[in-house]
């Protein structure tokens, strides 16, 4: 077991996540893993859906526990105590749900298994392109758009929530897709057949995601409150699916969107581009380079090497495998965070968030955090 001095860890990671993990002021690679609302239940030995719904009530209880552990592991707090106010003090008053971007492309969002899954509708050819006929003819009037988009009392209650709150909604900043989104309403071994039977097809299957997305963009600048000459710039993608493409796949699908996307969103250097894709994203990086993402997360056989040797500048959030954390295997995670750490040093690259290359699940223990910052300090001081 690696010796951690847990204050002077803390100190150091105050500062290791400035200049976006690139400051030469950072003493150690910042740690990246905060934990995960789903890791109570193995944790505190609880009964519970980790992906299903919590009452407010037990969240708080079971989050007010597991801190009372992870300060005496850790040193810190992981999780936020939201403690529910009393029912009469909170009016039944909220930003109301709206229509999700797979739905105008006629999927439809499916709670099974504990996860919220995307089942498409298009079955063939014809019926993608008379779904994409629908779709471009509602893109050309805003106001078709928005009222698909919208519930019927939207402003009503929208209004309500800013009198009560002063809260507005919410940009659009982020979408899980283009690719998956595509695999997830029309089929995987569909689209990549469409590439080499319907090439046109492919292309405009494309061409109408990056609409719609930024469609998704302008209505909610407006929706929150502020025009397309003052609002919040950046915007993440989350896209797994994207590696079953070839790079030359990914070049007339998944790329046009990102860079459609990010002129429109991203115009400055230092705005956010993100792009989460837990999988093996190796053969897809010199085309995302492109991009010059401020930060990525991709799958765990992905090396840093090799994401720093495309991207010099993109903070990289990984890469721990998620199942070697979840397993809470001590020697492997050290083995990996090592790895990695030394690779962060290799020419004074820096610029690692060390996190999981991927979600952090149940069963991820607060021990096992307590190795990685070990390792961290024993192994990723600059």
């Amino acid at each position: 077991m690696l010796d951690l001095d847990i204050e002077q860890f803390w100190r150091d990671e105050e500062h290791a996540h400035e200049e976006n993990c690139f400051s030469k002021n950072a003493a150690q690679v910042a740690l990246g893993i905060r934990m995960s609302g789903e890791c109570v239940f193995a944790e505190l030995g609880e009964p519970g859906d980790q992906w299903g719904y919590i009452p407010p009530e037990r969240r708080y209880e079971l989050n007010c526990r597991y801190n009372e552990k992870a300060v005496k592991i850790v040193g810190r707090p992981m999780l936020p105590e939201i403690k529910p106010s009393p029912e009469s003090e909170k009016p039944n008053v909220t930003i109301p749900e709206y229509r999700q971007i797979g739905e105008v492309f006629g999927g439809k969002y499916i709670f099974e298994g504990g996860t919220l899954w995307l089942n498409g509708t298009l079955k063939g050819e014809e019926a993608l392109a008379k779904k994409l006929d629908e779709v471009e003819n509602m893109l050309k009037d805003p106001e078709k758009f928005r009222s698909f988009v919208l519930p019927a009392d939207w402003d009503q209650r929208c209004r309500a929530v800013y009198e009560l709150y002063g809260k507005r909604p919410q940009q659009y900043v982020h979408v899980r897709g283009p690719v998956t989104l595509a695999t997830s309403v029309f089929g995987t071994e569909e689209l990549l057949y469409l590439y080499y039977d319907e090439p046109e097809l492919f292309t405009r299957f494309a061409d109408v995601i990056g609409d719609v997305i930024l469609a998704y963009i302008e209505l909610f600048i407006h929706e929150s409150g502020r025009s397309d000459d003052n609002f919040e710039h950046g915007f993440s993608f989350a896209d797994d699916n994207s590696y079953l493409m070839t790079p030359e796949m990914y070049k007339k699908f998944g790329y046009p969107i990102l860079k459609k996307v990010f002129a429109k969103t991203s115009p400055n250097i230092e705005d956010e581009r993100y792009q989460h894709s837990d999988s093996a994203m190796g053969h897809l990086i010199p085309l995302l380079a492109d991009f010059k993402l401020t930060g990525c997360n991709f799958g765990p056989t992905v090396t840093v090497q090799e994401i720093r040797r495309h991207m010099p500048n993109t903070r990289i959030d990984g890469q721990l495998a998620p199942f070697t954390f979840m397993r809470n295997n001590q020697d492997k995670i050290i083995e990996e965070v090592r790895r990695d750490c030394e690779a962060a040093k290799e020419n004074d690259a820096r610029g690692l968030n060390f996190a999981t290359a991927g979600s952090i699940n149940n069963g991820s223990l607060l021990t096992s955090l307590r190795t990685v910052m070990a390792a961290i300090q024993n192994y990723g001081r600059y």
